[in-house]
């Protein structure tokens, strides 16, 4: 930890972000009580980012918990506010680092178990499982689950009070009135706590640009019922696998219209098991696996299938390309995009798109119409929740910087005293008075690549988008006991053109190159292996910049005889 820019010496309550303040997902949020010099710690979420086009090859992006790790015994334990990947996805990836209880609502304790047991963690992991509106404890934190709506059973907003100060961290919530499953957002409560007093709102900031009130899941449902009603052939419903609300919805509509519903898409079918053992989904009939699709007349069938986001492993990405096993839609079948499209994601949703409309298949997405409503809430409901707990500090998260600082800007707007804008490993004092960033931890990123843990920072994904940008180069050459050539260099070229401006080949000439090269060095330096690949090296890359205008990378692989 940096030297503290104001540290206070008296015990204190604050917030340590080690993802989601810089950020849209891989929340993680830790929160110290006590003695600075021997904080307690509580984490809060800890989630997934996946990777986009800057991180070829790394599918999952996790947070780096090394500052925790060390702390590790001060560490009470993990409470997971709900079941989306960015908020619980790297905790199978990460827990055993960090050995500790973790508390979370049936539902997510449902879709959580899958992933452990994936993990061979199923029989480890301590799970406490509370129910919405439970009360409990973890080390000196009395904690409380607030119910809160959102796109996804059983989100709360999590109560948290210490010795120190009292403060609310609202995971991810909207203000929805007609929410498609219950429980509704406990108003009732959040007043209540309000009135008694919180020191700080740590708050989510996704959608803090738009103006107004996030539409309900019963505006989206009362589409979703036309469109599917008036489908003169087969419906398919794209959604975010874990939206049991909307899929809720999709349902009801296909059962009012006659349909079948048929479901494609492991982590869809995976999410509807957690939903029907966890109380949901119980009235919406059965659901018929893919292979019965193409036995159903098309005007009596929905499919509910995974890939919104344009995953190209995904069912409706497989249906698109016309090569699912089980699966194909036809001209004049229709295809609901009932989701938004994540930021990165845009060229992998239009591919879908175009692939479908090849097929002479129409697409409807939010664009057309109300087909998909935001979890997160808008200015109107922020400033609804602001009036309810009257917090003395917001601090905003779960967003981009802009997001972030445009919470805390609209924040001091409406009244409240103090909003801080913090970044991942920044050590905010929210208790007491007054909230400020006091010190500097330890905060990054962690690379899934394949089936290991890597370095984000300077891991493979670096080198390989080096590699994307100008391919490589490798001269290999041999040198007898004079130290001369025993036979001419080869270089041998990836990403790079084949031939030059004027039709010479690449590697012949780069390989001249470096034979005229060590031709030009003198014998006794021939010896130094390190000084000879590096000239070479340096040599062949300015060979190469100078016929193609760009420096690949380059690696000189030396063998003696």
């Amino acid at each position: 930890m940096n030297a503290a820019r104001n540290a206070p010496q008296r015990s204190d309550l604050v917030l340590l972000p080690l993802g989601g303040a810089s950020e849209i997902g891989m929340n993680c949020y830790l929160y110290g009580t006590g003695d600075p010099q021997a904080r307690e710690w509580l984490m809060v979420d800890l989630g997934v980012k996946f990777g986009d086009e800057s991180e070829p090859g790394i599918d999952v992006v996790l947070p780096d918990l090394s500052f925790i790790e060390n702390e590790r015994q001060s560490l009470a334990g993990i409470v997971l506010t709900h079941a989306h990947e960015d908020h619980l996805g790297a905790l199978p990836w990460l827990w055993r680092k960090l050995g500790v209880p973790v508390y979370c609502t049936p539902f997510a304790a449902a879709l959580l178990s899958v992933k452990l047991q994936e993990f061979g963690l199923a029989e480890e992991v301590p799970l406490r499982v509370r129910p919405v509106g439970a009360v409990f404890s973890a080390g000196p934190f009395d904690l409380e689950f607030v119910a809160v709506t959102h796109s996804i059973p059983e989100p709360t907003a999590l109560l948290i009070r210490t010795a120190q100060g009292t403060v609310v961290h609202s995971g991810d919530w909207k203000i929805d009135r007609m929410p498609a499953i219950t429980p509704d957002m406990n108003e009732a409560r959040l007043r209540a706590i309000g009135d008694q007093g919180i020191d700080a709102f740590i708050c989510d900031s996704t959608n803090v640009l738009k103006e107004g009130h996030s539409p309900s899941e019963s505006d989206v449902a009362a589409t979703l019922d036309r469109i599917i009603a008036n489908a003169p052939r087969r419906v398919a419903v794209t959604t975010f696998a874990s939206h049991v609300g909307r899929i809720t919805s999709a349902v009801a509509s296909a059962r009012r219209a006659g349909r079948d519903i048929v479901v494609a898409g492991r982590a869809m079918r995976n999410v509807i098991e957690a939903a029907r053992a966890t109380g949901y989904l119980r009235d919406a009939g059965d659901f018929l696996d893919e292979e019965a699709f193409g036995y159903l007349p098309p005007e009596r069938v929905m499919l509910l299938c995974t890939g919104s986001q344009g995953e190209p492993r995904a069912a409706i990405a497989r249906i698109a390309e016309d090569n699912h096993p089980h699966v194909a839609l036809e001209e004049g079948d229709i295809v609901i995009f009932s989701s938004k499209t994540i930021p990165g994601n845009e060229k992998a949703v239009s591919a879908v798109l175009n692939n479908l409309a090849r097929l002479g298949i129409d697409a409807i997405t939010s664009d057309d119409a109300l087909v998909h409503t935001s979890g997160h809430p808008r200015r109107g409901e922020l400033r609804e929740l602001y009036e309810w707990l009257s917090p003395r500090a917001v601090v905003p998260v779960h967003g981009e910087p802009r997001h972030l600082r445009a919470q805390a800007v609209f924040a001091r707007s409406c009244g409240i005293a103090e909003a801080v804008i913090a970044d991942n490993g920044s050590i905010i004092r929210l208790a007491p008075a007054p909230t400020t960033i006091i010190d500097e931890a330890p905060a990054g990123r962690l690379h899934v690549d394949g089936r290991l843990i890597v370095p984000a920072e300077d891991g493979p994904a670096r080198h390989r988008r080096r590699l994307s940008f100008s391919g490589i180069a490798v001269v290999t050459i041999v040198i007898d006991r004079k130290d001369n050539l025993a036979t001419d260099p080869q270089v041998t070229i990836e990403g790079l053109p084949a031939f030059d401006g004027n039709g010479q080949e690449m590697a012949g000439m780069l390989a001249e190159v470096a034979g005229d090269v060590f031709d030009s060095i003198p014998r006794p330096r021939r010896r130094d292996a390190a000084n000879l690949s590096e000239t070479l090296r340096i040599a062949v890359r300015r060979a190469a910049n100078d016929v193609w205008g760009k420096k690949p990378v380059c690696r000189v692989v030396i063998h003696r005889l």
